[in-house]
């Protein structure tokens, strides 16, 4: 999968929490808690991004997640009623995610994790399902291997050596 790098210091981004875990390792003295976060951030124009962050007070594992989330962000091609430009299907471990496109007013139809992940990309109409594992940090990221490989016509057509009407028709 080929990803572009995209410069997150020139977008307004928004984060969401998707979740927080407690996470416990038992040692000699006791046990040692630390928390892990999934975050969620996008611009509502095309770019997303999920990280996850690990520390020993929530707030610090959020920013850290968030700084995670900053860096892998990724574009995502939309047509003119804010939906995706095909249908598609996202995979990453055991869980995937069946993206399909639906007309002006559908709104999203999504599960959790899988709407936070749309809202923030800015995406109006969508239907998604959730198939497979339904752990949240995986459903979120097959979402956004689903959204990172979506094409625009224009490029299916530059590919095809076609004009975009051929393509589309």
């Amino acid at each position: 999968m080929k990803r572009t790098i995209i410069d997150a210091s020139q977008l307004e981004l928004t984060d969401k929490v998707v979740a927080i875990k407690r996470v416990t390792k038992t040692v000699k003295g006791g046990r040692n808690m630390r928390f892990t976060a999934l975050v969620v951030v996008g611009d509502g124009n095309g770019h997303v991004g999920a990280g996850l962050g690990k520390a020993v007070e929530i707030p610090e594992a959020i920013r850290k997640g968030k700084e995670d989330a900053m860096k892998k962000l990724v574009k995502v091609a939309m047509d003119e009623s804010n939906s995706i430009t095909h249908d598609i299907t996202g995979k990453y471990g055991s869980s995937s995610v069946l993206l399909k496109r639906a007309p002006e007013g559908t709104g999203i139809i999504a599960g959790g994790p899988a709407r936070v992940v749309c809202e923030l990309a800015g995406i109006k109409n969508i239907r998604t399902k959730s198939l497979g594992s339904n752990n949240k940090q995986n459903v979120v990221l097959s979402t956004i291997a689903g959204l990172s490989q979506l094409k625009t016509p224009e490029e299916v057509a530059a590919n095809r050596g076609k004009a975009v009407e051929e393509v589309m028709a």
